[in-house]
């Protein structure tokens, strides 16, 4: 006579013989080979790039000439972020709630039935993935819209004070921001959802809290997920009432930090 038995739901899982190098390589083949995952990067890289070398080409004479007094050269060089950052909040979506609108969450959790372990790869190679590629698209780019200032003799050195941090930052701003839809995700189990949230909080929230009167809504403004983080994003800050390029991006960090632990408290005590 054998007796069954019944293991718990979870992290309460024995730990088995995979180690971690295996959910990671699970999630990057995962990643890599949705076709989704394809064509919302190379969105990210044309968008970002594209409109880079368009405002810089567009406004390389006119600011040479003087007319645009209120725009900066170095201002320019990583523009299109302000537009490619949508790709890689919808990344960060779609990586986690495909799974559960297809159905395959399951599927992972009964292969793959450390929760946290999964949560941690996912979130590990998707942060990776977004700040690689933002990164190589911050700096192709600057070389790309950088010609063109170049040619007006108002070209933005790399080696001017904040340019490198700036192109470097663009990639880590994406990553974060990638967690952000991921966090979201795992909130709301729903992908319409999630994006419409995201994008309504760096887009139209963020800049509507401006509005409110008295200082505290300067800080709440501040303080809003995409006005903090971008901010390390940028080579100068003209403006002094932003917060510092690392303060804002330490604020960002921890704003999605506590989303990430809400969702994994989420994920680990629901059934998917």
């Amino acid at each position: 006579m054998t007796t069954e038995v019944l293991l718990p739901e979870g992290d309460a899982q024995p730990e088995g013989r995979i180690g971690f190098g295996a959910f990671l390589n699970a999630e990057w083949i995962k990643i890599r080979t949705v076709r989704s995952t394809f064509w919302t990067l190379v969105a990210l890289a044309v968008v970002s790039i594209g409109l880079t070398v368009l405002f810089c080409a567009l406004s390389a004479n006119s600011i040479a000439n003087g007319s645009e007094r209120d725009t900066h050269p170095d201002e320019l060089i990583s523009v299109g972020v302000v537009f490619g950052q949508v790709a890689a909040l919808v990344l960060g979506v779609l990586v986690m709630s495909s799974e559960y609108a297809t159905g395959m969450i399951r599927a992972t959790l009964t292969a793959m039935p450390r929760r946290t372990t999964v949560l941690v790869a996912k979130a590990l190679v998707l942060a990776a993935m977004l700040f690689v590629i933002g990164t190589i698209v911050a700096f192709l780019g600057y070389f790309a819209g950088n010609a063109f200032l170049d040619a007006k003799d108002i070209g933005v050195p790399l080696s001017q004070d904040g340019v490198v941090r700036a192109l470097i930052g663009n990639g880590l701003y994406l990553a974060v921001l990638g967690l952000f839809g991921f966090a979201l995700a795992l909130l709301m189990r729903h992908t319409a959802g999630a994006i419409t949230v995201g994008l309504g909080m760096i887009f139209v929230i963020g800049s509507l809290v401006g509005l409110l009167p008295g200082t505290w809504g300067d800080w709440v403004a501040k303080l809003m997920p995409g006005n903090a983080g971008s901010q390390v994003t940028v080579a100068h800050q003209y403006h002094s009432d932003q917060l510092g390029p690392w303060t804002g991006f330490g604020v960002f960090c921890a704003e999605i930090a506590v989303l990430l632990i809400l969702g994994w408290m989420r994920f680990t005590r629901k059934d998917a």
